[in-house]
């Protein structure tokens, strides 16, 4: 029995020894199968032609979203008074958070329209029958997938969290720009902190018959005791509006004291200064906002002492580092469902309609159960092995496929 014991044990260690040096040599055989077919003009033209149409459908994809995008974000300037140079900034930075939701996308039609434009025309029946094998371009297609897969993985973790966090400090750092175009007639507006206000005409940069209510000690020296005051109404009947100030004519200011006493003066002329004022813009940098490193340090500690890593922001934590990280190995995958438009048949299930399904119904599922994969583990072992395993099995059904191919020819 302790013999059997014993070379168990020693058959564990040479597994566990030979294990890394199969997937060393498994690499090594593949660099060494691919490497040859990229000094070959053909295929350097192929990758090219990949990554150029990838590229576009990305870049088309991308402007068309932050058109429609942009035009929420004008409300930067009518709502919130930020000015037009900030409002490109921030539209500009946030074209790297629209772009990754795009590259899975952008890849699947880019190799589809490879694959079906030389169907088309013809030439991948002249490198059949100069003795191309399909196993080479399938190659191909995968090489061009993990060229994809790394720069989405260097995007998703690195440059579209650093750029939006960056984007959300210029809301921070950002004063008002101006306050007239903050104001509609006869609709009270409450885009600044602890700042109400409503007029009754608007005419230019004239108002008419005003009223302000602040709550956050934003109007500063209106009353003999600041200390005591807990919040300030002023009533006038005419004011001029001037980039951040604000002149206002024959009204009265109401200072409410903590004690809910209350202190009335009246005036003829009030300039006030509005440039202390903070909109109610989120400011605070979201969970798409936060660094990777941040958020996998938040996830795996039990000690972090920052505000922002409580038990509610770490059941999110999850969902947002598969979308980082795990969605980009799902490209490779849709590289091979591609190619299968390579086999031979007639049958139904290889059909180009119903193959590019099959890749658009996988991108489907990550969308769908990455959002489940903070919540439910069954979900979570799923969605981090499949990709893995469809390689795997699309793989060699792929080889299986073509070496029977060449059997009958």
């Amino acid at each position: 029995m302790s013999d059997i014991c014993t070379n168990i044990s020693i058959f564990n260690v040479k597994l566990v020894i030979f294990k890394p040096l199969v997937e060393i040599n498994f690499w090594l055989l593949y660099l060494y199968t691919i490497y040859p077919m990229l000094q070959n003009k053909i295929y350097q033209n192929f990758l090219l032609e990949i990554l150029k149409t990838f590229l576009m459908i990305l870049f088309g994809l991308s402007l068309i979203a932050l058109t429609v995008r942009a035009v929420a974000f004008l409300d930067l300037i009518v709502e919130s008074g930020y000015s037009v140079t900030t409002y490109f900034q921030y539209s500009i930075f946030n074209l790297f958070g629209i772009a990754p939701k795009f590259i899975p996308l952008s890849f699947l039609l880019a190799i589809t329209i490879f694959i079906l434009k030389h169907l088309q025309d013809s030439e991948f029946i002249i490198l059949w029958t100069s003795g191309v094998k399909k196993i080479y371009i399938v190659n191909l297609f995968f090489f061009s997938s993990v060229i994809i897969l790394s720069f989405y993985l260097i995007l998703t973790t690195l440059v579209t969290p650093q750029v939006l966090n960056k984007s959300r400090q210029l809301m921070s750092n950002d004063s008002l720009n101006l306050f007239l175009p903050t104001i509609k007639t006869q609709q009270f507006s409450d885009t600044f902190k602890g700042f109400t206000f409503i007029v009754e005409k608007k005419i230019n940069n004239e108002i008419q018959n005003i009223f302000l209510h602040d709550k956050g000690n934003n109007l500063k020296n209106l009353s003999s005791n600041i200390s005591e005051t807990s919040s300030t109404t002023i009533l006038a009947k005419s004011g001029v509006i001037n980039d951040k100030r604000m002149l206002l004519l024959n009204g009265q200011i109401i200072s409410t004291k903590k004690n809910l006493d209350t202190e009335i003066i009246r005036f003829e002329r009030l300039n006030i200064d509005l440039g202390d004022l903070n909109t109610n813009t989120i400011k605070e940098p979201k969970i798409q906002e936060t660094s990777t490193l941040k958020l996998v340090e938040c996830f795996f500690s039990e000690s972090i002492e920052q505000k922002y890593c409580n038990e509610s922001f770490k059941k999110e934590i999850l969902p947002t580092l598969n979308r980082r990280i795990m969605i980009p190995f799902y490209i490779p995958v849709l590289s091979l469902i591609s190619a299968l438009l390579l086999i031979k048949s007639k049958k139904i299930y290889f059909n180009k309609a119903i193959i590019f399904l099959y890749s658009f119904l996988l991108l489907l599922f990550t969308e769908l159960a990455v959002r489940y994969t903070g919540i439910n583990n069954f979900v979570l072992v799923a969605f981090v092995t499949i990709p893995f395993l469809l390689f795997l099995i699309i793989y060699f059904f792929l080889s299986f496929k073509f070496s029977q191919e060449a059997k009958l020819i």
